[in-house]
């Protein structure tokens, strides 16, 4: 086998899937993990990419790279990155394959599976074998004819990887069996013959391990912003070059290389309003063309944005007035678990950095959309092309506090929060700390500070509680019991870690040894639970309405919908 051999090629899915390559996830590399999120942007915008066109005469759809250890010689290759987008790519062929019929059908199963030869003394191979722990399961549930079309909910059960692995695959079958059949059929020749990876082959785990390294590392390799650099700073008059690459330098310091780099995919957002289709720098080139006007660009677009942007990342906006609420805000932002927002904030900021005032008022019905979308679990397609429209209207110096305004919230999107929050909250690990710290702060009318080393969320009404147990004889009904367990009334902060063995005391108990420290909480809404007498569904009833329209105050939602009214009375 040759040595030191680095060899990269772009290929369509129907040179991938074949019998050139027979791809097996080292047991060293981690789970399976991507969700119904990342599975549902990869379908959308396969869907988009596909269009009604003859699949020939469609672009070419990037799907990103897998790195291989693989000799040039063999089929057999170790997969180093990509398992992810491979193993997702198989359920979505495995999906698409038991929705065919006849010679469709077969001939999709070939590109999950190389044919044996019974003359030959061979069997079938499926092209993609899973760690051991999960290769088995994943040949049974997905690679298996028809195997998709059979799962059910006890398939999910065991590890994490298996239950994302049959999430991913009920999702996949729900949404492609609604396209109608003719489309089906296109899509699926669209992902065979248009849709590509980049493959890069290493002879040997030292090569491909350095491969790894550089594609992964930013702080090592040559960033998209350093090749910027060079276009921008190169494109300048000769004399005004050293002032303008001590300018960026400084504020690639400021911002640290990182967020220096995060800086200009925000503007590219600002600038396309769009979800990113091509490479960083190849969108700036074509898009934004930033060498065009190099001077321009770092006066009137890069410095005041990275300014703004600076106040974002440190929350440190300074002014005579309003900085505390704006800071505030910026802290509540922080608290989601995407950046999106960060584009119409860091644009609205740099346009009015004169105006405090108008940034304090406008963050604060950016944190309530945000939360919004955050909470409604809206995907990065349906964030971005809200975004798209806000940024559209700060250019344009819309009023943004008209109803029908971007960042406005119709009624029916504010019930949705409501209906999401009044729900088991619990279970949507994501959003239930940053809720629940947004409503203890409200509880406490602002005073709550959060400096705990550890901050854990827990159940007041155990979940499994034991018998005897005077838990059992407020929640007689099971499931009563279940429907409130995991509901925002019968939640509590801890400023430790859960203990097991705590977490099915009594009432009493649990409110003396559990939820204080030296006789007291941290936490407002915690100190809620330790005044109470008992812990009933009525009592329950009570506090969820108050903490719902506690909510409702804080982001403006209006009333509870009626049928929450209702229930909780």
């Amino acid at each position: 086998m040759a040595r030191d051999t680095i060899k990269a090629s772009e290929k369509s899915l129907l040179d991938v899937f074949c019998d050139k390559y027979r791809f097996s996830i080292p047991p060293y590399q981690r789970p399976y993990a991507w969700t119904t999120e990342e599975v549902g942007e990869l379908l959308d915008d396969l869907l988009v990419a596909a269009g009604e066109e003859d699949p020939g005469e469609r672009s070419p759809y990037f799907l990103g790279s897998i790195v291989l250890i693989k000799d040039p010689e063999e089929p057999q290759a170790d997969v180093v990155d990509g398992q992810q987008r491979l193993t997702t790519l198989t359920i979505m062929l495995a999906v698409f394959r038991d929705l065919l019929d006849g010679k469709p059908k077969d001939r999709a199963h070939s590109y999950l599976c190389e044919q044996g030869d019974p003359f030959a003394g061979t069997t079938d191979l499926y092209r993609l074998r899973l760690r051991e722990r999960e290769a088995d399961f994943f040949k049974r549930t997905i690679q298996e004819p028809n195997a998709t079309q059979q799962l059910d909910e006890a398939d999910a059960e065991g590890s994490d990887a298996r239950t994302r692995i049959v999430e991913n695959a009920q999702y996949l079958k729900r949404r492609i069996t609604e396209l109608p059949e003719d489309q089906r059929m296109h899509v699926m020749t669209f992902m065979i013959r248009r849709c590509f990876l980049v493959i890069v082959e290493a002879s040997d785990a030292q090569s491909a391990y350095r491969v790894f390294s550089v594609m992964n590392d930013r702080g090592l390799d040559l960033s998209p912003t350093d090749i910027l650099k060079a276009d921008v700073i190169g494109a300048m008059p000769e004399d005004q070059r050293e002032r303008y690459t001590d300018i960026w330098e400084d504020l690639e310091d400021a911002l640290g290389r990182d967020a220096f780099r995060d800086l200009f995919g925000h503007i590219r957002m600002i600038f396309r309003k769009a979800k990113m289709a091509e490479t960083l720098e190849a969108e700036f080139k074509r898009h934004i063309k930033p060498a065009e006007n190099p001077v321009q660009f770092v006066d009137e677009t890069l410095q005041p944005l990275a300014d703004a942007y600076l106040a974002v990342v440190n929350q440190d906006f300074a002014s005579a007035s309003h900085a505390e609420g704006i800071n505030r805000a910026l802290r509540h932002l922080s608290m989601l678990d995407n950046s999106d927002w960060e584009a119409p904030a860091i644009l609205f900021m740099a346009r009015h950095k004169q105006d405090p005032e108008s940034i304090s008022w406008f963050l604060k019905d950016l944190d309530r959309l945000a939360y919004a979308l955050f909470i409604t679990r809206a995907n990065i397609n349906e964030r971005i092309a809200r975004y798209s429209l806000l940024i559209a209207s700060i250019e344009k110096v819309e009023d943004l506090n008209v109803e029908d305004s971007p960042l406005q919230m119709t009624k029916n999107e504010r019930d949705d929060v409501f209906h999401q929050l009044n729900g088991p909250i619990y279970d949507i690990k994501r959003i239930r700390l940053p809720v629940l710290l947004r409503l203890d702060e409200e509880v406490s009318d602002g005073s709550a500070t959060y400096d705990h080393r550890i901050i854990t969320v827990e159940h007041v009404l155990p979940q499994n509680p034991e018998e005897p147990s005077e838990w059992l004889n407020w929640f007689p009904d099971e499931n009563e019991r279940s429907e409130w367990t995991h509901r925002i009334a019968n939640l509590a902060l801890l400023s430790s870690a859960k203990n097991s063995q705590a977490q099915n005391f009594e009432f009493d108990r649990k409110k003396t040894e559990y939820f204080t420290r030296k006789g007291t909480s941290p936490f407002a809404i915690t100190s809620q639970v330790l005044s109470m007498a008992s812990w009933k569904p009525q009592v329950l009833a009570a506090r969820q309405k108050m903490l719902l329209e506690k909510l409702g105050s804080m982001w403006r939602l209006g009333g509870l919908p009626d049928d929450i009214e209702e229930e909780l009375g």
